[in-house]
Protein backbone atom coordinates (compact mmCIF):
# COMPACT_ATOMS: atom_id res chain seq x y z
CA UNK A 1 0.00 0.00 0.00
CA UNK A 2 1.23 3.38 -0.63
CA UNK A 3 2.48 5.65 2.41
CA UNK A 4 1.74 9.07 0.85
CA UNK A 5 0.33 10.91 -1.83
CA UNK A 6 1.62 10.12 -5.28
CA UNK A 7 4.17 7.88 -3.89
CA UNK A 8 4.75 6.10 -7.17
CA UNK A 9 5.79 9.60 -8.90
CA UNK A 10 8.17 10.23 -5.80
CA UNK A 11 9.51 6.87 -4.34
CA UNK A 12 12.35 6.15 -6.73
CA UNK A 13 13.74 9.88 -6.28
CA UNK A 14 13.51 9.42 -2.63
CA UNK A 15 15.09 6.28 -2.50
CA UNK A 16 18.58 7.46 -4.51
CA UNK A 17 18.74 10.33 -1.83
CA UNK A 18 18.38 8.18 1.05
CA UNK A 19 20.56 5.93 -0.76
CA UNK A 20 23.17 8.84 -0.94
CA UNK A 21 23.62 8.50 3.40
CA UNK A 22 23.23 4.78 4.03
CA UNK A 23 19.77 4.81 4.12
CA UNK A 24 18.05 1.87 2.08
CA UNK A 25 14.45 2.69 2.32
CA UNK A 26 11.87 5.06 3.46
CA UNK A 27 10.57 2.79 6.49
CA UNK A 28 14.82 2.50 7.05
CA UNK A 29 14.61 6.24 7.29
CA UNK A 30 11.61 6.33 10.17
CA UNK A 31 13.48 3.41 11.79
CA UNK A 32 16.54 5.54 12.54
CA UNK A 33 14.07 8.12 13.66
CA UNK A 34 12.63 5.84 16.11
CA UNK A 35 15.59 4.83 17.48
CA UNK A 36 16.71 8.53 18.34
CA UNK A 37 13.65 8.95 20.01
CA UNK A 38 11.99 11.57 17.54
CA UNK A 39 9.02 11.24 15.75
CA UNK A 40 8.90 13.96 12.94
CA UNK A 41 5.52 13.06 11.52
CA UNK A 42 4.00 14.07 15.00
CA UNK A 43 5.71 17.15 14.61
CA UNK A 44 4.28 18.13 11.59
CA UNK A 45 0.31 16.36 12.36
CA UNK A 46 1.00 18.76 15.54
CA UNK A 47 1.96 21.57 13.66
CA UNK A 48 -0.73 21.81 11.02
CA UNK A 49 -3.13 18.78 11.54
CA UNK A 50 -4.64 18.79 8.07
CA UNK A 51 -1.36 18.53 6.37
CA UNK A 52 -0.66 15.33 4.40
CA UNK A 53 0.90 12.02 4.99
CA UNK A 54 3.96 13.13 2.34
CA UNK A 55 4.20 15.91 4.75
CA UNK A 56 4.76 13.85 7.36
CA UNK A 57 7.04 11.47 5.68
CA UNK A 58 9.63 13.93 4.19
CA UNK A 59 10.09 15.37 7.43
CA UNK A 60 11.21 11.42 8.71
CA UNK A 61 13.73 11.28 5.85
CA UNK A 62 15.16 14.30 6.49
CA UNK A 63 15.76 14.01 10.20
CA UNK A 64 16.70 10.44 9.45
CA UNK A 65 19.83 12.14 6.65
CA UNK A 66 20.26 14.53 9.50
CA UNK A 67 21.30 11.85 12.41
CA UNK A 68 22.81 9.69 9.84
CA UNK A 69 25.27 12.90 8.88
CA UNK A 70 25.68 13.63 12.75
CA UNK A 71 25.41 17.16 12.50
CA UNK A 72 26.41 19.41 14.80
CA UNK A 73 23.68 22.04 15.28
CA UNK A 74 20.05 22.75 14.90
CA UNK A 75 21.19 24.88 12.00
CA UNK A 76 22.77 21.98 10.55
CA UNK A 77 20.34 20.00 10.63
CA UNK A 78 17.83 21.98 9.02
CA UNK A 79 19.56 21.94 5.68
CA UNK A 80 20.29 18.28 6.13
CA UNK A 81 16.18 18.09 6.60
CA UNK A 82 16.23 20.11 3.31
CA UNK A 83 17.80 17.15 1.31
CA UNK A 84 15.34 15.16 2.55
CA UNK A 85 12.16 17.76 1.99
CA UNK A 86 13.81 18.31 -1.90
CA UNK A 87 13.48 14.51 -2.48
CA UNK A 88 9.98 14.66 -2.28
CA UNK A 89 9.88 16.82 -5.19
CA UNK A 90 8.32 15.73 -7.93
CA UNK A 91 10.50 15.19 -10.70
CA UNK A 92 10.00 18.42 -13.53
CA UNK A 93 7.50 20.62 -11.37
CA UNK A 94 7.53 23.93 -10.25
CA UNK A 95 8.81 23.00 -6.40
CA UNK A 96 11.35 20.73 -7.80
CA UNK A 97 12.78 24.02 -10.78
CA UNK A 98 12.53 25.61 -7.60
CA UNK A 99 14.22 23.57 -5.35
CA UNK A 100 12.14 24.71 -2.75
CA UNK A 101 12.92 21.53 -0.27
CA UNK A 102 16.77 23.14 0.01
CA UNK A 103 15.03 26.38 0.13
CA UNK A 104 12.92 25.86 3.18
CA UNK A 105 16.12 23.45 5.07
CA UNK A 106 17.88 26.85 4.17
CA UNK A 107 15.08 29.36 6.07
CA UNK A 108 14.77 27.20 8.98
CA UNK A 109 18.61 27.14 9.27
CA UNK A 110 18.83 30.84 9.34
CA UNK A 111 16.28 31.01 12.41
CA UNK A 112 17.82 28.78 13.88
CA UNK A 113 21.42 31.25 13.78
CA UNK A 114 21.99 34.22 15.79
CA UNK A 115 22.46 36.61 13.43
CA UNK A 116 18.82 36.43 12.56
CA UNK A 117 17.22 38.15 14.89
CA UNK A 118 13.53 38.82 13.98
CA UNK A 119 11.75 37.01 11.48
CA UNK A 120 8.02 38.26 10.24
CA UNK A 121 5.24 36.35 8.80
CA UNK A 122 3.90 39.01 6.70
CA UNK A 123 0.21 38.25 5.22
CA UNK A 124 -2.32 39.95 2.97
CA UNK A 125 -4.31 39.33 6.06
CA UNK A 126 -3.71 37.61 9.36
CA UNK A 127 -4.08 34.04 8.78
CA UNK A 128 -4.20 30.92 10.78
CA UNK A 129 -1.46 29.72 8.67
CA UNK A 130 0.67 32.16 9.72
CA UNK A 131 -0.25 31.80 13.28
CA UNK A 132 0.63 27.60 12.86
CA UNK A 133 4.05 28.76 11.72
CA UNK A 134 4.77 31.22 14.23
CA UNK A 135 3.59 28.89 16.98
CA UNK A 136 6.06 26.04 15.76
CA UNK A 137 9.09 28.45 15.64
CA UNK A 138 8.20 29.99 19.33
CA UNK A 139 7.97 26.83 20.85
CA UNK A 140 11.49 25.23 19.18
CA UNK A 141 13.79 28.12 18.14
CA UNK A 142 14.94 29.54 20.99
CA UNK A 143 16.36 25.68 22.68
CA UNK A 144 19.32 26.10 20.09
CA UNK A 145 19.85 29.94 19.94
CA UNK A 146 22.01 32.18 22.94
CA UNK A 147 19.60 35.28 21.82
CA UNK A 148 16.16 34.59 21.56
CA UNK A 149 14.60 34.81 17.64
CA UNK A 150 11.75 37.86 18.00
CA UNK A 151 8.76 36.76 15.94
CA UNK A 152 6.12 39.13 14.73
CA UNK A 153 3.00 38.92 12.53
CA UNK A 154 2.54 41.48 10.19
CA UNK A 155 -0.95 41.63 7.86
CA UNK A 156 -3.92 44.20 7.03
CA UNK A 157 -6.03 45.09 9.22
CA UNK A 158 -5.91 45.96 12.65
CA UNK A 159 -9.53 43.87 13.86
CA UNK A 160 -8.13 41.09 12.01
CA UNK A 161 -4.94 40.76 13.52
CA UNK A 162 -6.30 41.48 17.43
CA UNK A 163 -8.49 38.42 16.47
CA UNK A 164 -5.72 36.20 15.38
CA UNK A 165 -4.08 37.61 18.66
CA UNK A 166 -7.13 36.66 20.80
CA UNK A 167 -7.33 32.86 19.53
CA UNK A 168 -3.79 32.16 19.39
CA UNK A 169 -2.82 33.88 22.64
CA UNK A 170 -0.36 36.11 20.93
CA UNK A 171 0.43 39.85 21.83
CA UNK A 172 -1.37 42.01 20.24
CA UNK A 173 0.20 45.60 19.47
CA UNK A 174 -1.59 48.57 18.02
CA UNK A 175 0.00 51.01 16.05
CA UNK A 176 -0.84 54.21 14.64
CA UNK A 177 1.08 55.84 11.50
CA UNK A 178 0.82 59.67 10.62
CA UNK A 179 1.19 59.89 6.70
CA UNK A 180 2.44 63.69 7.06
CA UNK A 181 6.12 62.49 9.35
CA UNK A 182 6.00 58.68 8.49
CA UNK A 183 6.25 57.93 11.89
CA UNK A 184 4.54 55.33 13.58
CA UNK A 185 3.59 55.14 17.45
CA UNK A 186 2.43 52.23 19.10
CA UNK A 187 -0.66 52.64 21.29
CA UNK A 188 -0.83 49.57 22.69
CA UNK A 189 -0.18 46.47 23.51
CA UNK A 190 -2.28 43.64 24.68
CA UNK A 191 -0.55 40.06 25.09
CA UNK A 192 -3.03 37.37 25.39
CA UNK A 193 -1.64 34.59 27.44
CA UNK A 194 1.16 34.51 29.64
CA UNK A 195 3.57 31.87 27.71
CA UNK A 196 5.43 31.39 24.80
CA UNK A 197 2.47 32.02 22.89
CA UNK A 198 2.63 35.52 24.02
CA UNK A 199 6.50 36.20 22.64
CA UNK A 200 4.31 36.75 19.15
CA UNK A 201 4.04 40.17 18.73
CA UNK A 202 0.66 40.51 15.89
CA UNK A 203 0.61 44.02 14.22
CA UNK A 204 -2.45 44.91 12.09
CA UNK A 205 -1.44 48.00 8.90
CA UNK A 206 -3.94 50.34 7.81
CA UNK A 207 -1.97 49.73 4.38
CA UNK A 208 1.56 49.69 2.79
CA UNK A 209 3.11 52.36 4.20
CA UNK A 210 2.33 51.40 8.04
CA UNK A 211 3.49 47.83 6.94
CA UNK A 212 6.59 48.97 5.68
CA UNK A 213 7.22 51.27 9.21
CA UNK A 214 6.24 47.98 11.23
CA UNK A 215 8.97 46.02 9.34
CA UNK A 216 11.61 48.94 10.44
CA UNK A 217 10.04 49.24 13.61
CA UNK A 218 10.80 45.60 14.60
CA UNK A 219 13.96 45.69 12.30
CA UNK A 220 12.75 42.28 10.70
CA UNK A 221 15.80 40.65 9.03
CA UNK A 222 14.05 37.75 7.03
CA UNK A 223 10.41 37.52 6.18
CA UNK A 224 8.20 35.05 4.42
CA UNK A 225 5.30 36.38 2.41
CA UNK A 226 1.49 34.81 2.07
CA UNK A 227 -0.57 34.83 -0.54
CA UNK A 228 -3.97 35.71 0.44
CA UNK A 229 -7.19 37.50 -1.03
CA UNK A 230 -5.05 40.45 -1.27
CA UNK A 231 -1.19 40.37 -1.84
CA UNK A 232 -1.01 42.79 -5.02
CA UNK A 233 -2.12 45.23 -2.23
CA UNK A 234 -0.15 44.46 1.11
CA UNK A 235 2.02 41.77 1.51
CA UNK A 236 3.96 41.94 -2.00
CA UNK A 237 4.42 45.68 -2.02
CA UNK A 238 5.60 45.75 1.71
CA UNK A 239 8.45 43.22 1.28
CA UNK A 240 9.31 45.06 -2.32
CA UNK A 241 9.21 48.77 -0.29
CA UNK A 242 11.21 47.49 2.61
CA UNK A 243 13.71 45.79 0.63
CA UNK A 244 14.94 48.85 -1.41
CA UNK A 245 14.50 50.97 2.15
CA UNK A 246 16.92 47.91 3.67
CA UNK A 247 19.93 48.39 0.56
CA UNK A 248 19.09 52.21 1.17
CA UNK A 249 20.18 51.47 4.57
CA UNK A 250 23.19 49.08 4.47
CA UNK A 251 21.07 46.35 5.85
CA UNK A 252 20.44 42.91 4.80
CA UNK A 253 16.91 41.41 4.53
CA UNK A 254 16.15 38.09 3.44
CA UNK A 255 12.91 38.04 1.65
CA UNK A 256 11.34 34.87 1.05
CA UNK A 257 8.11 34.60 -1.30
CA UNK A 258 5.77 31.81 -0.63
CA UNK A 259 2.75 31.18 -3.02
CA UNK A 260 2.78 31.45 -6.84
CA UNK A 261 3.45 28.96 -9.49
CA UNK A 262 0.66 27.74 -11.70
CA UNK A 263 -3.20 27.92 -10.63
CA UNK A 264 -3.41 31.46 -9.24
CA UNK A 265 -5.84 33.40 -9.90
CA UNK A 266 -4.44 36.92 -10.74
CA UNK A 267 -3.29 36.90 -14.13
CA UNK A 268 -1.28 39.72 -15.76
CA UNK A 269 -3.47 40.21 -18.40
CA UNK A 270 -6.91 39.28 -16.34
CA UNK A 271 -7.64 36.37 -18.64
CA UNK A 272 -6.66 33.46 -16.67
CA UNK A 273 -4.37 32.09 -19.28
CA UNK A 274 -3.97 29.01 -17.19
CA UNK A 275 -0.85 26.71 -16.31
CA UNK A 276 1.18 29.04 -19.18
CA UNK A 277 1.20 31.95 -16.71
CA UNK A 278 2.62 32.05 -13.81
CA UNK A 279 0.07 34.77 -12.59
CA UNK A 280 0.66 38.32 -10.95
CA UNK A 281 1.28 36.79 -7.07
CA UNK A 282 4.34 35.00 -8.51
CA UNK A 283 5.11 37.64 -10.87
CA UNK A 284 5.38 39.70 -7.63
CA UNK A 285 7.37 37.49 -5.73
CA UNK A 286 9.93 37.05 -8.10
CA UNK A 287 10.73 41.21 -8.24
CA UNK A 288 11.57 40.98 -4.44
CA UNK A 289 12.39 37.46 -2.76
CA UNK A 290 15.80 36.24 -2.46
CA UNK A 291 13.94 32.88 -2.41
CA UNK A 292 10.85 31.77 -3.65
CA UNK A 293 8.89 28.79 -2.41
CA UNK A 294 5.63 27.18 -4.17
CA UNK A 295 1.71 27.08 -3.51
CA UNK A 296 -0.23 28.44 -0.65
CA UNK A 297 1.19 29.39 2.29
CA UNK A 298 -1.86 28.69 3.89
CA UNK A 299 -3.50 25.24 2.08
CA UNK A 300 -1.59 21.65 1.63
CA UNK A 301 -3.39 21.17 -1.60
CA UNK A 302 -2.37 23.86 -3.59
CA UNK A 303 1.36 23.45 -2.09
CA UNK A 304 0.96 19.73 -3.06
CA UNK A 305 0.02 20.79 -6.62
CA UNK A 306 3.25 22.49 -7.11
CA UNK A 307 4.57 19.37 -7.02
CA UNK A 308 6.11 19.65 -3.27
CA UNK A 309 4.48 18.56 -0.15
CA UNK A 310 0.87 18.84 1.28
CA UNK A 311 1.46 21.16 3.82
CA UNK A 312 1.16 25.00 3.76
CA UNK A 313 4.31 27.00 3.84
CA UNK A 314 3.85 29.01 6.50
CA UNK A 315 3.52 25.88 9.16
CA UNK A 316 6.22 24.25 7.09
CA UNK A 317 8.41 27.41 8.56
CA UNK A 318 7.68 25.93 12.06
CA UNK A 319 7.84 22.69 11.00
CA UNK A 320 11.62 22.71 10.27
CA UNK A 321 12.12 24.79 13.06
CA UNK A 322 10.48 21.94 15.37
CA UNK A 323 12.05 18.80 13.64
CA UNK A 324 16.04 20.42 13.55
CA UNK A 325 15.64 21.24 17.34
CA UNK A 326 14.23 17.78 18.55
CA UNK A 327 16.82 15.59 16.36
CA UNK A 328 19.60 18.28 17.38
CA UNK A 329 18.63 17.38 20.81
CA UNK A 330 18.52 14.14 20.39
CA UNK A 331 22.21 13.69 18.65
CA UNK A 332 23.40 16.09 21.83
CA UNK A 333 21.80 13.22 24.22
CA UNK A 334 24.55 10.63 22.51
CA UNK A 335 22.33 9.32 19.31
CA UNK A 336 24.49 8.00 16.65
CA UNK A 337 24.07 5.77 13.93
Amino acid sequence: MALFESYERRINKINGVLNEYGIATIEEAKDICNQAGVSPYDIVKSVQPIAFENAGWAYTAGAAIAIKKGVNSAADAAEAIGIGLQSFCIPGSVADDRKVGIGHGNLGAMLLRDETKCFAFLAGHESFAAAEGAIGIVKNANKARKEPLRVILNGLGKDAAQIISRINGFTYVQTQFDYATGKIDILREHAYSKGERALVRCYGADDVREGVAIMHLEGVDVSITGNSTNPTRFQHPVAGTYKKECIEQGKKYFSVASGGGTGRTLHPDNMAAGPASYGMTDTMGRMHSDAQFAGSSSVPAHVEMMGFLGMGNNPMVGATVAVAVAVAEALKNGTSL
